[in-house]
């Protein structure tokens, strides 16, 4: 095998392995991408539970309208 042929075959070769090691960090990165924004929803709903739980508090610690 020529040097020229070598040559070609190892950057064939590190170029496979790139693009696999592109593709998993690929991967990781969508899986993540997910899970923030699962998170993001999970933070806004319990922010709205947490608002609901405050107005219902401050509602109940309201005198009545005949004091």
């Amino acid at each position: 095998m020529s040097d020229v042929a070598r040559r070609i075959d190892e950057l064939e070769t590190r170029i496979a392995h790139q693009d696999k090691t592109i593709a998993d960090l690929n991967e990781m990165i969508t899986a993540q991408w997910r899970k923030m924004d699962a998170l993001e929803f999970q933070l806004r709903r319990f922010g709205e539970e947490l608002q609901s739980m405050d107005s219902a508090e401050a509602q109940a610690n309201q005198r009545p309208p005949h004091y």
